[in-house]
């Protein structure tokens, strides 16, 4: 696997967003893979929502935290790869 696109920097249960330290571009539609392996962590999932900000984007740009709707809880460190 490639190295990774971000890193979980926090999560929000109650509405299943994860807020995600992006090291590189991602954009709504795109694949990606939650890994934690600490944790049990492993699911693919494609991007439906992201935001900046409270703000719905098509593309967060690489140095931004992006906030990921997810299907599955995840943790704080969890890494996440583009599929």
């Amino acid at each position: 696997m490639d190295a990774p696109l971000g890193k979980v920097t926090h999560f929000f249960d109650k509405i299943s967003v994860a807020i995600v330290a992006l090291t590189e571009g991602l954009a709504v539609g795109e694949k990606v893979k939650f890994v934690d392996e600490k944790h049990g962590v492993d699911f693919e999932q494609t991007v439906n929502s992201l935001q900046l900000d409270h703000k719905e984007l098509t593309k967060a740009e690489a140095g931004t935290e992006a906030a990921v709707k997810t299907i599955q809880p995840v943790k704080e460190g969890t890494l996440v790869f583009k599929l």
